[in-house]
């Protein structure tokens, strides 16, 4: 008498990366609260809290990106001005951002973009194109990425 091996129905096996949304663009903000560099920190700082978020990208008036403000540069402003006896309500924004700004193509693979993260320790990433400003991609993005892809393959 045969063992009969039972594997059960088979079926087709497909890619599971074929259908999957892997780039930026699939899970970057497209809605982003924007600061310009003539706000002050102040107002800057009212709304990182109001809005639960920890920096932005400083656009000019034509959605050009030209900084990054976070509230590390908000603190350190806080810092000087207490250090120096200086008032800042009427400081703006523009002394304090980073101007050089790291961007994120939005047709990178979004597991490339996480090890960019590893590798330059920002928490976001401007996506620009065409020179405007179309979006942000922020570390948290990233792991809504990996949670959407659990189970399937990582390629």
């Amino acid at each position: 008498m045969a063992i009969k091996s039972f594997q059960g129905a088979r079926r087709q096996q497909t890619n599971a990366t074929e259908n999957t949304p892997l780039k930026v663009s699939d899970y970057m903000t497209r809605d982003l609260i924007t600061f310009t560099p003539e706000q002050t920190i102040e107002s800057v700082m009212q709304t990182l809290i109001k809005n639960r978020i920890s920096g932005g990208p400083v656009v000019n008036d034509k959605h050009e990106l030209v900084g990054i403000i976070s509230e590390g540069d908000c603190i350190k402003q806080i810092s000087e001005s207490r250090y120096y006896n200086m008032p800042m309500q009427d400081k703006t924004i523009e002394k304090f951002m980073a101007r050089n700004v790291d961007t994120i193509d939005g047709n990178m693979n979004i597991f490339d973009a996480a090890k960019k993260f590893l590798e330059a320790k920002h928490r976001r990433f401007p996506i620009v194109e065409n020179g405007k400003l179309v979006g942000q991609i922020s570390q948290k993005d990233v792991l809504k990425a990996a949670m959407a892809l659990k189970g399937q393959t990582w390629k």
